[in-house]
């Protein structure tokens, strides 16, 4: 490409929602906490390494047959707490959090067995509310 000489109608996105690919075999319920595989597909959050949080699906998708797709919308959900040692407290605001599974967060990456589901924002007796953005996820 060069460099432009008039104007140009660039793209742009608009609003919160996305729809991307998911993992073939892979079912995401809808509400589920949702993660970017290495390959680069959406699956469902599971304790895995090199994937990271993306956001929480909007409905439920079964890609046993492949091609499908699902929606899901980064921002602030409420997933359930991690127990004991991986217990997630008001002392752990602003720090990474860790996928356990599709509904669960924990405190610690498990000596490197669990991928970053995105940023404690606050802690309350029925779970954790954490922020979702994968581009934060990936530097936090």
């Amino acid at each position: 490409m060069v460099a432009l000489t008039s104007e140009r109608n660039t793209r742009l996105r608009i609003g919160d929602l996305r729809i991307e690919p998911v993992a073939a075999a892979i079912k995401i319920f809808g509400g589920s906490l949702v993660m970017r595989n290495a390959a680069g597909y959406l699956t469902k959050g599971a304790t895995a390494t090199g994937c990271v949080g993306v956001g929480r699906a909007e409905k439920t998708v079964d890609n046993s047959a492949g091609a499908a797709s699902v929606e899901y919308r980064p921002g602030s959900f409420l997933f359930a707490n991690s127990a004991a040692g991986d217990l997630i407290t008001i002392a752990d605001i602003g720090k990474a959090c860790f996928i356990v599974d599709d509904q669960t967060v924990a405190k610690t990456d498990a000596t490197a067995t669990r991928s970053r589901a995105g940023i404690v924002e606050a802690v309350e007796a029925t779970g954790v509310w954490v922020r979702m953005d994968e581009a934060l996820a990936r530097v936090a």
